[in-house]
């Protein structure tokens, strides 16, 4: 009566009528265009769509992602409503306030910034209600889509074992990470007692996450606004780095340079060679290195490469994949 067609009965809870979905759509759309060159795999053995044209470039009119994360009643959206300038959303002394990320457009010294606030994180063991749970993946969703995060810690309560957990996923997703130590003002009134909170703090980030050296942490106080000037900055520094790109002629010379001071190891008597690499994505920075024997190179040696990434070319608190790959032998045919 409509006008609209045939209707197409279905079950999302029992998957009755999902493939009849799929045929309909098939018909309004088409078929999937066919696949160009550029869509082959390229002669390294690498897609071409997992690589970046080196004259990629970030959009400046496109707005940063930026996430706030943490455990719950951790200070995370005073932080968001202090940086606003505006109570934006609703705060409180219980936890749980916030149930769902909340996204926000803002300008930051012309920068377009969408400041997502987040629910909450507790240790999977404790979250039993289904409507935790689900704020729980919408955090998660919210760090999978975003480009820098910011963790936010308790000062009373620094890096627990929750923390770390929150902090290597950040790093696992390759995001950006800041850690933004909350509530600055309820530490030890001396001097003494605050320098022994931060250095406990920079102990536990060197043991326990290790593989991203560098990372930036600025330290105030939500509540009363101390300090939170200090964050915007090291949010800006880290998105460049996250952004940066290597040029291949400088990596290759930085290769060269690596390899003649600290050498491969042998390997059944034999060294490992690592011919040449290029920068293949920014965001976060990833290399490919062509090695004979990338099986056998130790993860070792792979870490003394990153850090040298991290320190040479100042990368501090980016996460930087190498993806080991071996060259094609140009006399097999095939």
């Amino acid at each position: 009566a409509l006008g609209l067609g045939d209707p197409v009965p279905v079950s999302a809870e029992h998957g009755i009528g999902i493939s009849d979905i799929a045929h309909a759509l098939d018909r309004v759309l088409g078929a999937p265009p066919a696949p160009t060159a550029d869509d082959e795999t390229t002669d390294d053995g690498a897609d071409a769509d997992d690589e970046e044209s080196e004259d990629t470039a970030p959009d400046p009119l496109r707005p940063v992602q930026l996430a706030i994360v943490g455990r719950p009643n951790v200070g995370k959206s005073t932080l968001l409503n202090r940086l606003l300038g505006d109570e934006r959303v609703l705060t409180g002394p219980e936890a749980g306030t916030t149930r769902d990320a909340i996204a926000v457009e803002w300008m930051h010294e012309g920068k377009p910034i969408r400041l997502i606030d987040t629910a909450g994180l507790r240790r999977r063991a404790n979250v039993s209600q289904r409507l935790e749970a689900l704020s729980a993946r919408s955090t998660e969703e919210a760090i999978r889509f975003a480009e820098v995060v910011v963790l936010v810690l308790d000062a009373q309560q620094m890096m627990e074992k929750q923390d770390l957990t929150i902090a290597r996923h950040v790093i696992e997703e390759g995001r950006g990470l800041v850690l933004a130590v909350n509530k600055t003002d309820l530490l030890g009134a001396t001097d003494k007692a605050r320098n022994e909170q931060w250095k406990k703090l920079t102990d536990r980030l060197q043991a326990s996450l290790a593989q991203v050296k560098g990372i930036p942490i600025v330290g105030f106080s939500a509540r009363t606004g101390r300090g939170v000037e200090k964050l915007m900055p090291a949010v800006v520094k880290l998105h460049k780095a996250w952004n940066s790109r290597v040029p291949t002629p400088q990596f290759n010379r930085w290769l060269a340079e690596a390899i003649e001071r600290n050498p491969p190891p042998l390997v059944d008597g034999r060294r490992i060679k690592l011919r040449y690499g290029s920068q293949v994505k920014a965001r976060p920075p990833t290399f490919a290195l062509f090695v004979s024997r990338p099986a056998d190179l130790p993860e070792s040696y792979e870490r003394y490469l990153v850090n040298r990434l991290r320190e040479d070319f100042d990368l501090p608190g980016t996460p930087i994949r190498i993806v080991m790959r071996k060259p094609r032998n140009p006399y097999v045919k095939g």
